[in-house]
């Protein structure tokens, strides 16, 4: 009897460690999923903020409560069903939607190199208003934003364990969206309510409490002006490096053998510090990749008929 039992427990115990073994697995998957995705989560931490812009203070968290739980909904009910059946039946189709995605991301990040190279930024963001109708437009507009944001992270996830098996893919795709839905608002939250933490120490007695604080109030512009550069490099880099890796799965091997040559090159170059120095090329090499395609799109739309048109109606019509 007592054999019995030592050998039942054995077998839970061997049960136990294929458990923890299998979450250890699904948990380095979600996280070099959600590493991989990291450009575009740092695009969609810069670009939620600019919905708060004239936000009441005490309608900050809720609203951004609000977008946080659409983009759980963007991400679990329509993205995920949509991504986990085509990889379970088109496969084929992953490569060239993820590098639709990824033009999209070098078309972004160009256009906003361009704008503020030629002074002509877009500065149509939602300001928020008081009253209900007002918060609900600028909530709808940020959740349809986070949409094509979400698509893509999910998608480059989606694209990193597509070997693993349909149920492992399901649970990571699941642990990836909570955490990165979570990192990305969590983040915003408190740049937003950044400012008002450092009103409330500006007014303590303490001198070093208040410059701390104004220096928070001060901050957070230039906070957001860092986020916002960083994002678009990491769109350029991100979508130059699928495009890349798209165009060899696909069969034209000569740009990304070129790429990873000079990177192996430098690994060899400088034994020391040749693992960052590579990387650094890499990224480097994708992110111009990325910023010429993304030049060559923004040119394309410009040139386009109807976009032209519609500036030089908006142009009569000042």
């Amino acid at each position: 009897m007592s054999g019995g039992l030592f050998a039942l427990l054995d077998d839970v115990a061997v049960l136990a460690r294929m458990a923890a073994a299998s979450v250890d697995d699904v948990g380095a998957a979600a996280s070099r999923a959600t590493l991989k995705a990291a450009g575009v989560v740092v695009d969609d931490t810069a670009v939620t903020p600019q919905y708060l812009h004239g936000a009441l203070a005490d309608r900050e968290l809720p609203i951004i409560k609000r977008i946080a739980v659409g983009s759980i909904r963007n991400k679990l009910i329509f993205i995920l069903p949509a991504a986990l059946l085509l990889s379970q039946f088109l496969p084929w189709l992953l490569t060239p939607i993820l590098m639709l995605g990824g033009a999209y991301l070098c078309y972004e990040g160009a256009e906003k190199i361009w704008g503020k190279i030629s002074g002509h930024q877009d500065h149509d963001a939602p300001a928020a208003e008081v009253g209900k109708d007002a918060e609900d437009t600028m909530v709808s507009g940020a959740i349809r934003t986070d949409l094509i944001l979400s698509a893509e992270i999910m998608i480059i996830s989606l694209n990193e364990v597509a070997d693993e098996g349909f149920w492992s893919r399901l649970i990571i795709l699941v642990v990836v969206a909570l955490l990165i839905t979570a990192v990305v608002y969590g983040v915003v939250a408190l740049i937003v309510k950044m400012d008002d933490f450092g009103l409330r120490l500006a007014e303590r007695p303490s001198q070093l409490v208040q410059r701390i604080g104004l220096g928070l109030v001060r901050g957070m512009p230039k906070l957001l002006t860092a986020i916002s550069v960083v994002g678009t490099a990491a769109m350029l880099w991100v979508g130059g490096h699928i495009e890349l890796v798209g165009l060899d799965d696909l069969g034209w091997h000569a740009p990304y053998e070129f790429v990873h040559h000079l990177e192996v090159e430098v690994r060899h170059a400088v034994p020391a510090i040749g693992g960052a120095l590579g990387w650094l090329v890499n990224t480097a090499c994708s992110a111009v990749f990325g910023l010429a395609l993304g030049a060559l799109l923004v040119a394309v739309v410009t040139l386009l008929p109807n976009r032209s048109s519609k500036k030089s109606d908006a142009a009569a019509a000042h």
